[in-house]
């Protein structure tokens, strides 16, 4: 689970202002209920004593008639939507424990050890799982705990870390009619309405945990992180909520009060002062992913065919003669169709089809929420101080190269319950 702190709201003070005057207010008040109770003490029984207060005797005969042992105890049943929101959701959902090769320094070498527990949700009766690609990020084995009883192996089928999601895949066996989610439509969200988290926070030994609170807001724009690395690696547009979101959830069910499925669970905002600001992948984004990874293994995102870096970055002595600060620049051309659209090295793109792209998270942002491979788009491009309108077709970003199944990759937490990556996220 990400875990977002952007610094600004950190103290070195260990004391709030006022913290004294509150503990003087809080003494005050502790030594008034004393003093008040012990007054009531010493009081009463004199006042009754000398008949300065009467008690109310029992008229009613009803009353004087009964007999306590007599009262039989109130029933209450509650069934409310929250209720019945978490039956039919809770048996779609499992643990992911990720297993990697770490130092045993007792057998001198490298042993096979759980680095991580996430959430994970059945999506299909053919054993089809939908996680966080960082839950499973830099494992040598994946399982599966279905029914918080059978500890299953788990074939990864693809992952995309661009949009922090992963498939898995159990023998159907495994799975009952009532196991499999129902998904719901992210796009008729609005802020308010109830929302439900369920998933393993702190591990499997708070499996299954529930909260709730509601959508906060639907459309917020949240950097993806690398969790091995702690790069920023691409944005998108998030559910906000909150719901309590913990180490452990990442990967887990955003539920509505129907009972379906809304996000995945992925990251939380821990900045010093704030609390419930947690995040979810939309589902309608989930399934568009899921459909790519089912169809090819992989996710499918436009790309221009360049090697790029934000203009910002590039250090003074390479910095182009352009009368911009913000943009691409372009390091390299590598696809015959950015060249052949007239890009070159040392360009700097400053907008696609006239929407401003700030930097590479910007492009990439742009690029995957608007475009598809194969489409053309004009770019807006700086050739030192020569402003240019290039037109090119957009090619496919590569499959990503690394496996979640290759080991030695040292996350923070691997599958969620480890501590934050450089950039304040770290995930659940």
């Amino acid at each position: 689970m990400g875990y977002y702190d952007d610094g600004q709201y950190r103290s070195t003070k260990k004391r709030s202002p006022g913290s004294n005057s509150f503990l003087r207010w809080v003494t005050v008040v502790v030594v008034s209920v004393l003093v008040g109770s012990a007054s009531t003490i010493v009081a009463v029984p004199i006042m009754l004593q000398n008949n300065l207060v009467q008690l109310p005797a029992l008229t009613n005969p009803n009353l004087q008639n009964t007999s306590y042992r007599s009262l039989q105890p109130v029933t209450v049943q509650l069934n409310n939507a929250i209720v019945q929101a978490v039956q039919k959701v809770r048996p779609s959902v499992v643990g992911v424990i990720n297993f990697q090769m770490l130092p045993n320094y007792s057998a001198n070498g490298y042993t096979l050890q759980e680095e991580g527990v996430g959430s994970g949700v059945i999506f299909s009766h053919h054993g089809y799982i939908v996680t966080n690609y960082h839950v499973v990020q830099g494992a040598s084995k994946v399982e599966v705990v279905v029914q918080k009883k059978y500890h299953v192996y788990a074939h990864v089928v693809g992952y995309d870390p661009y949009t922090d999601l992963a498939v898995l895949k159990i023998p159907s066996s495994y799975v009952k009619a009532q196991d499999v989610a129902q998904f719901g439509n992210s796009a008729t969200l609005q802020a308010g309405e109830p929302a439900i988290a369920i998933g393993n926070p702190a591990g499997l030994d708070f499996a299954d945990t529930v909260t709730s609170g509601v959508i906060s807001a639907t459309q917020r724009n949240m950097p993806v992180i690398d969790e091995a690395t702690g790069s920023v690696i691409g944005q998108q547009t998030e559910l906000q909520t909150d719901a309590a979101i913990n180490p452990g959830n990442s990967g887990g069910p955003l539920c509505n009060i129907e009972g379906q499925v809304i996000g995945i669970n992925n990251s939380k905002i821990v900045a010093q002062g704030f609390e419930g600001m947690g995040f979810a992948i939309p589902i309608n984004e989930v399934r568009t992913i899921v459909d790519q990874i089912l169809a090819t293994g992989h996710a499918i995102h436009p790309a221009l065919g360049i090697e790029a870096e934000s203009l910002s970055a590039v250090p003074a002595e390479y910095q182009p003669n352009v009368p911009v600060n913000y943009g691409v620049w372009v390091v390299k051309v590598v696809s015959a169709a950015a060249r052949a659209g007239g890009l070159e090295h040392g360009d700097v793109i400053v907008a696609v089809n006239g929407q401003k792209i700030s930097g590479i998270t910007s492009l990439r942002s742009v690029l995957w929420k608007n475009y598809k491979p194969g489409q053309y788009v004009t770019l807006t491009v700086y050739r030192d101080q020569q402003k240019l309108t290039l037109h090119t077709k957009l090619g496919e970003l590569p499959p990503p190269q690394t496996s979640p199944s290759a080991g030695g990759s040292q996350s923070s937490g691997g599958g969620g319950s480890g501590s934050g990556g450089s950039n304040g996220f770290s995930f659940p």
